[in-house]
Order: C-alpha cells, then sequence, then structure tokens
C-alpha cells in the first residue's frame, strides 16, 4: 500500500500479526505500510508484521485523524432499535483483520449481534464472532476492537464480545463483495 518506507518517528507499541503478542518497535527502524483500515495500520518491519493502533499514527509520521463527531441524535426520544441495529453493523463493518483487507462483516466472522434494552434508551450489545483460524492470537485484539467500537455509540453502554468456533469459519460464508475483493471470484 505504502509505495515509500516510513522510519518511525518514536518507538511505538505494536502487536505481532498473526500472535497477536505487544512489542515495542523502536525509533528508527524503517516500516512498509501493508494496510490502513479501520483505524489501525498493518506494517511490516524487518520481514514481520505489526498492527500498529490509530492512536500512534504519528510514530509513522502521519497526522492521526481528528476525532470523529459524535453520531448526530438518531430520533428525538427512544431510539428506533432499527436504526440502532444499522448503526451497530456499519461500526463492525469498520472492523478490519490486521491481514486481510476486508471488514470482519464481509468476511464473515460476526455469526450474532442481539441488542438487550438497560432502559429507555440504553443497549448492551451482545456479539458472537470467530476468527478465520483457530490459532490466530489476533483474536482478543479483534474481540476488543469491537467492543471499543460498539461502547462509543451513544446507546450502547455495553458490549459483550464472545469469540466462538462452531461453525468453524470457512470461505463459503464470505459475502460475494468480500470474495470478489479477494480475487476468489
Amino acid at each position: 500500500m505504502s509505495a515509500e518506507p516510513k522510519v518511525l518517528l518514536r518507538d511505538v507499541e505494536a502487536s505481532v500479526v498473526p500472535i497477536g503478542s505487544k512489542v515495542t518497535l523502536q525509533k528508527g527502524e524503517t516500516a512498509h505500510i501493508t494496510q490502513s483500515l479501520g483505524g489501525s495500520y498493518t506494517v511490516v518491519v524487518n520481514g514481520n508484521m505489526f498492527r500498529i493502533a490509530e492512536k500512534d499514527a504519528d510514530a509513522l509520521g502521519i497526522s492521526a485523524p481528528a476525532p470523529a463527531a459524535p453520531a448526530a441524535p438518531i430520533a428525538a426520544g427512544p431510539v428506533s432499535v432499527e436504526q440502532l441495529e444499522k448503526q451497530v453493523w456499519d461500526s463492525l463493518k469498520s472492523c478490519y483483520d490486521p491481514e486481510i483487507p476486508v471488514n470482519i462483516v464481509d468476511l464473515g466472522l460476526i455469526y450474532d449481534c442481539h441488542l438487550i434494552p438497560l432502559g429507555a434508551n440504553n443497549f448492551k450489545a451482545e456479539v458472537k464472532m470467530t476468527l478465520t483460524a483457530p490459532g490466530c492470537g489476533m483474536g482478543p485484539v479483534l474481540a476488543q476492537d469491537v467492543q471499543n467500537k460498539l461502547v462509543s455509540l451513544e446507546p450502547i453502554d455495553e458490549a459483550n464480545v464472545e469469540v466462538v468456533w462452531d461453525p468453524p469459519w470457512n470461505q463459503s460464508m464470505m459475502t460475494e463483495a468480500a470474495k470478489l475483493q479477494l480475487g476468489l471470484l
């Protein structure tokens, strides 16, 4: 994605892909950005792949985007569950596997999402998701991304994200758009 290398301007915490363990990349190391989707950067440093959070974009010499404006109120009075569900799914579509440039919804990783009313205008989101492979160490990172994006929605007070393995994920679970984007059609 990035034709020119980026020299890290400061030490930065990163997750090793696909293991998920945290490491510190050192100032002065050369990084090649392979993906910048969903608020994170996948980079290759010394032949190894890492995920850097959006909040640390400055370490790559990239201006972090301005904080998103709060979502416009859905409606005066109680929130329409249908409108909130659309916002939830849109938010889930902003989460990306660091190795695959397709959102986790189109990859077929979200198996279930329910909204549970907690009060007049407050909800809990219950999500069941999977990963492309059971041994993927990025599971906790992706699950935390999902949780963070959901609780950032005004009516969502809580989000529970459970990683499940039944049924096992396979390529047939991807949307046609995802298959097309990955050259599988």
